[in-house]
């Protein structure tokens, strides 16, 4: 009786233990941008710089970087946060594995890059390493975490750019408002000529600019673009209108 409950005891310790260990681990938070600080150790305009040198560099590449600045990791080593991070943000492209992420955990003064499987023969350990210890560290020492990561960044995208991985995916341009403009003021004018006969030119050419302005500021076209569209299509029915008619025809009776 006395083992069963020595072993009984020592099971729900072991499970307490590992409860407690899990509900302190630090959450990873969600990947919303590139640069997620949550120490505010960088300045907005900081941050926006990186956002905007990691987004040209994924839509000229296709690779991705990201960067997590946390205050610590404790009580995980750096190392198994990473692993977290990397399971859960899956940084990179899914049949290429080409993601990176810089990871600083401020105040245990420690930072990783988890490299994915299809970078690992540009910037294998020992490269990640020296990349930490002589491009981002020294700029740490000297309290500029900002040049720090931003050399970091700059350096590991180096690496990749000499790596012969698939190209980005290339997105089709739409047609965009000027084929959307076009189309309105097509539609607007004829229809305008149309009620022209019923309403009069200058009824109706009022009625297809404002008609066609009003559409074409709904379909997220600018207001200098609206109102061209619109102006354009009322003086279109207003000196044309009448020239164009529904189909003509005569009446008779016997």
């Amino acid at each position: 009786m006395t083992r069963l409950l020595r072993t009984r005891f020592a099971s729900g310790f072991l499970l307490a233990w590992f409860a407690l260990f899990a509900w302190a681990q630090v959450a990873v938070p969600d990947l919303s941008r590139r640069v997620t600080d949550l120490t505010a150790t960088l300045s907005a305009e900081q941050t926006a710089a990186l956002e905007n040198q990691l987004a040209a560099f994924e839509a000229q590449k296709g690779s991705q970087i990201a960067v997590l600045i946390v205050p610590t990791t404790q009580p995980e080593d750096i190392a198994q946060f990473g692993i977290r991070v990397a399971e859960q943000w899956k940084i990179g492209r899914a049949k290429v594995d080409d993601g990176v992420i810089l990871i600083v955990a401020k105040d245990d003064r420690k930072l990783r890059f988890e490299v994915g499987y299809g970078l690992e023969g540009v910037i294998p350990d020992a490269v990640a390493k020296r990349v930490i210890a002589e491009t981002i560290t020294p700029h740490f020492k000297a309290g500029n975490f900002y040049r720090g990561i931003d050399a970091g960044v700059r350096q590991v995208a180096h690496l990749i750019q000499g790596e012969p991985l698939p190209p980005p995916e290339q997105r089709q341009p739409s047609g965009g408002m000027g084929e959307n403009l076009i189309v309105l003021m097509v539609l607007g004018f004829f229809l305008g000529s149309f009620f022209s006969a019923l309403l009069g030119r200058g009824l109706s050419s009022g009625l297809a600019g404002a008609g066609t302005g009003t559409l074409a500021w709904l379909s997220a076209s600018g207001l200098g673009a609206s109102l061209f569209a619109g102006g354009l299509v009322f003086f279109a029915v207003l000196l044309l209108g009448g020239l164009v008619r529904g189909g003509g025809g005569a009446s008779g009776s016997w």
